[in-house]
């Protein structure tokens, strides 16, 4: 078994493709329309869904906004370099909601980010592969 996806019920689905595409730099990989049901699905993600999971936005139509609730926590990313990601994110106009630095208790370098919908985007610095010592 594999993760395939996470949906995400957006909004404004431009604006969603916006961010995922133009902010945190993914891509399209593919959208549908169903006229009978009045929904459109995009999916976007860093690579085939055939190689990894992927972000499936999903648009009812007319229905601009919804109520996140208090379950939901937030979709996490491995990043290079969380402070350069965060530079990247806020001059490509996404929202910083927290600068990077070291997890509460630990030494990982997290920041967060929101997508336009209030969605929280953990940007998880990759840790250096230190080598085994025999």
């Amino acid at each position: 078994m594999r993760i395939l996806h996470t949906m995400l019920r957006v909004g404004d689905l431009q604006r969603s493709i916006d961010f995922y595409t133009k902010v945190m730099g993914m891509e399209v990989l593919r959208q549908h329309d169903n006229e009978e049901y009045q929904y459109t699905l995009a999916f976007v993600g860093y690579q085939p869904e055939s190689e990894g999971a992927v972000i499936e936005l999903t648009y009812n139509w007319g229905q601009t906004e919804y109520d996140l609730g208090t379950a939901y926590g937030h979709i996490a990313l491995e990043v290079d370099d969380a402070a350069d990601a965060c530079e990247r994110i806020r001059n490509a106009g996404g929202k910083v909601t927290r600068e990077a630095g070291p997890v509460m208790g630990g030494k990982t370098i997290i920041a967060f980010v929101e997508d336009p919908d209030g969605y929280k985007i953990e940007l998880i610095e990759k840790m250096p592969v230190t080598p085994i010592e025999l």
